[in-house]
């Protein structure tokens, strides 16, 4: 797959360029440069960032770094299977624990909630850092959707990290993940509430708590695109109209 120009490989992140000193430069130089290839597209165009990873895969699939990206590239993708694979050969290849949350996550996507709830009483929970604590109760409440046991999902959710006032990283989502859930279970108002709070403390865009909250309001927004089109194909009835009775009136005088 071809590689801008802009593209050096230098762009990623030290540890990982230390992870390919164990190939030979060239080939170091040209799996980074995929791998950067991989990080820059995968949110906006996860598709060509899947594209990128099987060539970085095919290169070297005996670098950790490699395997994770490939992972996350199958998970962007929907590729549960796929990505589940991928974060397994990461997690032997390292020790590291902190994709636990996301290999639960895929199990979640192939269709086995009950595993993903195992995973969430793993030990190796106790290990992972806040952030990763909170990704796996995330995980666990949505395992409980998925077994339709919403009661149990909205419990899992109640947490200390929930009741904070203290924005994190993980504070939007958490917050919406709890609104929906009340929302699923008839509590209208205070999902509105929690979606409020989740809005509140979502500062990168995270999530559509804007678009919940319009909806549990009755907002709804106008299509600007469509009435720009709406406008400009009457401007062009209107042209083509006066157009066709010029051309008539022009006609008519010519057989006076």
């Amino acid at each position: 797959m071809p590689i801008p120009e802009d593209v050096t490989g230098e762009e990623i992140d030290k540890d990982v360029r230390q992870e390919l000193q164990s190939l030979p430069k060239t080939l170091a130089d040209d799996v980074a440069k995929n791998l950067v290839m991989v990080a820059r597209l995968i949110d906006e165009h996860p598709e060509e960032a899947y594209g990128y990873s099987k060539v970085a895969l095919r290169l070297a699939s005996r670098v950790a770094a490699v395997r994770e990206a490939a992972g996350f590239a199958a998970y962007a993708n929907q590729k549960y299977s796929e990505a589940l694979a991928e974060f397994r050969a990461a997690r032997r290849m390292t020790g590291t624990v902190e994709l636990w949350p996301l290999m639960a996550d895929c199990e979640r996507g192939i269709g086995r909630p009950e595993k993903a709830l195992d995973m969430a009483g793993a030990p190796e929970v106790q290990k992972l850092d806040k952030a990763g604590q909170v990704e796996m109760r995330l995980v666990a409440a949505g395992a409980r959707r998925d077994m339709g046991q919403l009661d149990a999902a909205l419990v899992t959710l109640q947490s200390s990290e929930l009741a904070s006032h203290s924005v994190q990283p993980w504070t939007a989502r958490l917050r919406y993940a709890y609104a929906d859930v009340l929302l699923a279970v008839g509590r209208a108002g205070e999902a509105r509430e929690w979606f409020a709070k989740a809005l509140e403390a979502d500062r990168d865009g995270s999530t559509d708590a804007s678009d919940r909250l319009a909806e549990l309001d009755g907002v709804e927004f106008m299509d600007v695109l469509d009435d720009e089109s709406d406008d400009i194909d009457a401007d062009a009835d209107a042209e083509a109209s006066e157009s066709k009775d010029e051309s008539k009136d022009e006609n008519d005088a010519d057989k006076d």
